[in-house]
């Protein structure tokens, strides 16, 4: 698992709600001198609440402050081993470094509706099974997630990139979908 590269406002993101349990602490110590029960059940919920907001305020910042895009993304089908390469460059295009980027790619199949009709369109036949299907069921989507950029990238930095994923070959009309995660 790789692990996000905390910037200057996550550190004060942390401090801030590491403060603000400790004042949440005292002033529980203060209200519930005689009753532990009290005294612990306050502390409980002050560590709960400022976790919560902790985690939420790491997250906003990981989405908000690590921006990256891509830029000149071609495909190619390789026919020969039945996969599809796909190459490009990203940008860091925020102000902060990113430790790592990864890229989810979604393949669908007849993605547009080109291929027209056909057998069980609208209508699929239920009957009896009794000696099992003899149609088998193929994956019409495929979805694989790729880390392209695993060393860092700094601020305004462009980094060429490519991923290879396996193409099924009864693939028709393929509809391609890549979402870029950078933290």
């Amino acid at each position: 698992m790789r692990f996000p590269y905390f910037t200057s406002l996550h550190w004060l993101d942390i401090a801030f709600f590491l403060i603000l349990f400790i004042f949440l602490t005292l002033l529980s110590l203060k209200a519930a001198k005689n009753s532990v029960k009290l005294l612990l059940s306050m502390i409980f919920a002050s560590f709960i609440v400022t976790a919560f907001g902790a985690i939420l305020g790491l997250v906003i910042l990981e989405k908000y402050t690590k921006k990256a895009e891509l830029l000149d993304v071609t495909q190619r089908r390789v026919l020969i081993n039945e996969t599809l390469v796909l190459k490009g460059r990203v940008k860091n295009i925020g102000k902060f470094k990113i430790n790592y980027c990864k890229l989810e790619i979604k393949l669908v199949n007849n993605g547009w509706g080109g291929g027209g009709f056909t057998k069980g369109t609208f209508f699929k036949p239920g009957g009896l099974e009794i000696f099992g299907s003899k149609e088998k069921k193929r994956p019409n989507v495929l979805k694989v997630t790729r880390f392209i950029i695993t060393d860092g990238l700094s601020p305004g930095e462009i980094k060429n990139f490519s991923a290879i994923i396996p193409y099924p070959p009864y693939f028709k009309n393929t509809y391609l979908n890549y979402k870029l995660y950078c933290h």
